[in-house]
């Protein structure tokens, strides 16, 4: 039974594999390349209504394959139909017109073979599905247009006008034992592959798509991109342990590496004892961004003069390589050990004449400008703060400085850390040297906003510069452009409110930047603009917190412009949320909303004498007796306790609006209970507006 039921499988589905072999691909483009490849074999195959089952991707320097299991062998059949004109056009005098002539011919039938229903033209048909072999061909060639758009320059090579990233050497297209003929690049593809350039040369035959990967490890490639990944970081843990250290590994350095090689091998070097004079900045950048080697550290944290690297092939003579690899990261080193001397022989201030030779920005003014502002600014926000202004002044005078020094120039991902170093040189505090070096922080998702006071209101005051400038003279992002990182300095400003966490109103704030900026427009306007622009930011960041539309939305309504109280108050309501009277005092509140809404503004002045039903009467008394509660509660910041008092307000509410006609016809009467609901709909917006929040019946 199991043996029928695998014959009739593998008669209709078979696996499908498709590999474009070429020269070495550029590692930065290896992976979006194989993500994009595998995605236009999935989507090609889903457009057509083709079953497919799991789909397995593979990148190497040297390769790009899909591999999609149970691939059916066609399409399903499906019935086509079509509306044609109606037959007040198609017929005139019971014989067809041309606009019903037309329509037959454009589904290839006669005009007898159309059926007539509900006064118009119908074609219905049976499409018989292709053969998958037969679609590939198409599916090919659109995932290579697809990928075109990734790469922005592409090679030509021979005297083909075809083009890719680089020469394409041999295509393989399988499904099942069978091959699928492409013809692209002047080649015909086949089930022949390649494995390591030097360790198995020889061409590799393919019985089936399920041979690929075992075939491929047989002659020295590891296909799977997160495969080799995984190998290369357990190899370094291992290297790294022999050496009694630990290695520092960067998942931009891994996944760089990675592209680099298909059957990586771990060596460790040794660099000169003289160059531990470095800071270990210094040595890290060097080493990762220039020579993609992975520093190693000693048990205690500190740098050790060691190394190790990833090769493609297993050496017969190591030693040479590993001296290969010292040698050459030496002249670097070197030099920056030159650089790291030169620098020192000035005091950090001493640079300070040089930035207004160097241009932050054309409207903007120089670099010297900016920190000038940034000073001030800094000042303003420490007397915000109600702290002592002076180390954060003083390492915001100093910030800039070391953009030009030599060593920043040459390696720029060091400004910032670079000044924290020259600052102690220069016999600076040791806060102003750290707020210097925390300037940049936090440099992206994920990494620590600066762990000093005075960093922390530097690293502000340097984002809150930016961004006013940018948008004060039209330089917003677009949808797909940021080149000054605007997007990315207000979620930093953000991080740094909430995670510090600061008492401080960020709206103000980008006010007075603005008013700080040398040109551009610095109106009302262009602050609104600046605000939202940072508010939904801070959308997405409570977002990514799990944070619900309707809660950020709810607290948005209050107009709250601290992001550590908008934080708050957040929690608050997510936590109110999920009470019963929740639901139904939102409902209430959305009701209450729309009555005040068709009202107009009015008086806020309850008369109790003037009630006339208990229930109205019951809700003011409710509602006089928690008012100063749930005030008290907001003053405190305590929003939970707010949101917990105001949930009391429910029962009293809903027996208002089941017994109570609010618009009665008497005005007096009906003015009076529009003023206990203007009350109410000022009590229900203290914490958040929680008419935003979901609602039951009310």
């Amino acid at each position: 039974m199991a043996r029928k039921a695998a014959a009739k499988s593998a008669a209709t589905s078979a696996d499908l594999l498709v590999e474009l072999g070429c020269e070495d691909l550029p590692a930065r483009f290896v992976s979006p390349l194989a993500e994009a490849f595998a995605r236009g074999f999935t989507e090609g195959l889903a457009k057509r209504s083709v079953m497919a089952g799991e789909v397995r991707s593979f990148a190497t320097p040297r390769r790009l394959a899909v591999l999609v299991e149970n691939v059916a062998l066609r399409q399903p059949d499906r019935a086509v139909e079509r509306k044609g004109p109606k037959l007040i056009a198609s017929l005139k005098d019971g014989q067809p017109t041309q606009a019903g002539l037309g329509f037959a011919k454009s589904c290839g039938v006669e005009f007898a073979a159309l059926a007539q229903e509900d006064g118009q033209l119908v074609f219905r048909s049976q499409q018989l599905g292709r053969p998958t072999a037969e679609l590939v061909t198409e599916i090919f060639e659109e995932t290579l247009k697809s990928m075109d758009e990734l790469v922005p320059k592409r090679m030509r090579w021979g005297s083909s006008d075809e083009t890719f990233v680089r020469p394409v050497q041999w295509l393989v297209a399988m499904l099942g034992p069978r091959e699928v003929p492409l013809l692209r690049f002047g080649l015909k593809s086949g089930s022949v592959t390649y494995g390591h350039r030097f360790h198995a040369p020889k061409p590799i035959a393919l019985g089936a798509p399920a041979d690929y990967v075992e075939k491929l490890r047989s002659a020295h490639v590891v296909a799977g991109l997160s495969e080799r990944q995984a190998q290369i970081r357990k190899l370094i843990e291992v290297e790294a342990a022999r050496l009694k250290g630990t290695a520092r590994i960067t998942d931009s350095l891994l996944a760089e590496v990675a592209a680099l090689v298909e059957w990586p091998v771990v060596i460790s070097g040794r660099m000169e004892e003289r160059f531990m004079a470095l800071p270990a900045e210094v040595i890290i950048a060097t080493i990762e961004t220039n020579q993609r080697y992975f520093p190693v550290f000693g048990r205690d944290g500190k740098l050790l003069p060691l190394f190790i690297t990833v090769t493609n092939l297993r050496s017969k003579d190591v030693r040479q390589v590993i001296a290969g690899n010292e040698r050459v990261v030496r002249p670097r080193l070197t030099d920056a050990l030159f650089f790291w001397e030169q620098d020192r022989r000035r005091r950090l201030a001493d640079f300070l004449p040089e930035l207004d030779r160097v241009t932050f920005q054309k409207e903007l003014g120089s670099v010297g400008d900016k920190a000038r502002r940034v000073s001030k600014l800094v000042t303003h926000i420490a007397a915000e703060l109600g702290i002592d202004a002076l180390e954060a002044e003083r390492a915001a005078k100093l910030a800039k400085a070391d953009l030009v020094s030599r060593m920043v120039f040459e390696i720029p991902e060091l400004q910032g850390l670079m000044g924290g170093h020259y600052a102690r040189a220069s016999g600076e505090s040791n806060a102003v040297a750290q707020a210097v070096a925390e300037q940049y922080l936090p440099a992206q998702a994920g990494t620590p906003i600066p762990a000093s006071a005075a960093g922390r209101i530097l690293a502000l005051a340097d984002r809150l510069d930016t961004l006013a400038g940018i948008f004060a003279i039209g330089q917003k992002p677009s949808a797909s452009k940021d080149p000054f990182a605007l997007r990315r300095a207000a979620l930093g400003a953000l991080r740094i409110c909430l995670e510090s966490p600061l008492p401080l109103d960020l709206r103000a704030l980008l006010k007075a930047a603005l008013e700080h900026q040398p040109a551009g427009k610095r109106d009302d306007k262009m602050l609104g603009e600046l605000w939202d622009f940072v508010l939904e930011r801070l959308r997405g960041l409570l977002a990514d917190r799990g944070i619900a539309v309707e809660v950020f939305n709810a607290v948005a309504a209050t107009g709250s412009s601290v992001p550590a109280d908008f934080a708050a108050r957040v929690d608050a309501v997510r936590a109110f949320g999920e009470m019963k009277e929740a639901a139904q005092l939102a409902a209430a509140h959305k009701r209450i909303r729309n009555i005040l809404k068709q009202a107009g503004e009015g008086d806020i002045e309850v008369k109790a004498d003037a009630f006339r039903e208990p229930q109205e009467k019951a809700l003011y008394e409710a509602l006089t007796r928690l008012d100063d509660k749930v005030h008290a509660a907001v003053r405190k910041a305590d929003y939970t306790g707010g949101l917990r008092t105001l949930a009391q307000l429910q029962a009293p509410v809903d027996a208002f609006f089941d017994k109570v006609m609010v618009m009665a016809p008497e005005a007096e009467l009906r003015a009076n209970r529009i003023a206990l609901l203007r009350r109410l709909d000022k009590l229900c917006r203290g914490v958040a507006d929680i008419s935003c929040l979901p609602g039951g019946s009310s």
